[in-house]
């Protein structure tokens, strides 16, 4: 009977350093495989990469814009652009003309 006493006691006692040492492991486990864990790093680097090409892609094509919206300004409209935009609208093309598709 006694024996079963001091194991009873053994076993209450060990309850709560047996619940930190959980807590510790599953704190743990979460800070290498969790969702912002360490493990997730790379993923994050490759999406960080992959969002900065694709922001030098927009960045250019916003530039490209903003230059032709430049061109188009009514104060002062560029006639080589005009004419481009006129034509390809209108499909005028001169007889004496040669069309040199750009792609």
């Amino acid at each position: 009977m006694a024996q079963i006493a001091k194991l009873k006691l053994l076993l209450f006692s060990a309850f709560g350093p047996a619940i930190a040492i959980l807590l510790l492991l599953f704190f743990a486990g979460y800070a290498i495989l969790g969702p912002s864990g360490i493990l997730a790093w790379g993923d994050y680097s490759r999406q960080l990469n992959s969002a900065r090409v694709e922001l030098a892609h927009v960045s250019r094509e916003r530039q490209e814009m903003r230059n032709r919206v430049d061109l188009l300004n009514p104060r002062r409209v560029d006639p080589d652009l005009s004419d481009e935009l006129i034509r390809r609208q209108l499909g005028v093309v001169h007889r004496d003309e040669v069309i040199i598709p750009l792609n």
